[in-house]
């Protein structure tokens, strides 16, 4: 247990906590389905009221002495912690349930759903764990088969969820389903991906070193210098590159604007920037 880190694992505990309530609350509530492990719960329980705490570990059981040597020591150990967590706080908030009557929107029900789910996996993604399940079987898959990991989960989460309209989705709320599965996954990569973004910027021009200059002066900003060639001009062209925040983009274009309306520019997302000017400050220490 030296290998795992405190911070990890009560980000691993909250996002469990998270996903949990979202699913009791607002999947469960109002009957909406779920892809993977998550969906097969479900189904068991409209199905024949099995105990969804129960059927997650139950299910990921067997998995678990399958996928253990794939997932390495660490990340095994947080994916137990994860699933255990998971059934915990599912059996919590299925005893102490609240109630949220939500039946007449349906669609705010299926948005909290998606959002509850994404923050909760997000988080347990993010913090170097998971929840077992497809996760796993799709590690075999690519493993053995050669399969990406994306399609194996997308292949399991449309085989369950329409299981699921065979079982006890009607066609509105499988509809809605779609909408909760859509959402989650957005909010899973958003959560991922880091509150710290921006935009990255490639600058070719004949006055590199003017704009490099205006921009290390009146944005505080670092530039790289990366040495390119012109396909069609045979010449060796310097080409500038720098990450800005996202509001900084109108005035790092004013900026190359006014030093060379011609230049080349080309902007790109980046995301889960770190390093000074982002996640540190001028003395490499933490921002925030």
């Amino acid at each position: 247990m030296k290998d795992l880190q405190l911070k990890n694992v009560l980000f691993i505990l909250l996002g469990a906590a998270i996903y949990s309530f979202g699913f009791v609350h607002f999947n469960i509530q109002n009957e909406l389905g779920e892809g993977g492990f998550a969906g097969i719960t479900l189904i068991l329980f409209f199905l024949f009221n099995w105990d969804p705490a129960l059927m997650n570990l139950l299910l990921n059981i067997p998995l678990f002495f399958i996928g253990w040597k794939l997932l390495g020591k660490k990340v095994f150990l947080y994916t137990i912690i994860g699933t255990v967590a998971v059934s915990v706080f599912l059996k919590v908030f299925l005893v102490y349930e609240i109630q949220i009557n939500l039946h007449e929107d349906l669609f705010l029900a299926t948005l909290f759903a998606g959002v509850f789910v994404g923050v909760g996996l997000g988080i347990i993604f993010r913090y170097g764990g998971t929840t077992g399940g497809v996760d796993i079987i799709a590690r075999l898959v690519q493993k053995y088969s050669g399969w990406s990991m994306g399609k194996t989960m997308f292949l399991f989460d449309a085989c369950v969820i329409v299981l699921s309209r065979l079982t006890f989705l009607d066609n509105r709320t499988m509809m809605y389903t779609l909408v909760a599965v859509f959402v989650g996954a957005r909010v899973i990569d958003f959560v991922q991906e880091g509150a710290y973004s921006g935009r990255g910027a490639m600058i070719i021009s004949n006055s590199q070193e003017e704009i490099a200059s205006r921009i290390a002066k009146e944005m505080d900003r670092g530039i790289t210098i990366l040495r390119g060639y012109g396909h069609f001009t045979k010449e060796e062209r310097e080409v500038l590159y720098c990450v800005v925040a996202k509001n900084e983009i109108v005035r790092l274009k004013n900026i190359i604007n006014s030093v060379d309306p011609h230049a080349f520019v080309s902007l790109m997302e980046v995301h889960d920037v770190m390093g000074e000017g982002f996640t540190l400050d001028e003395q490499k220490q933490p921002i925030g």
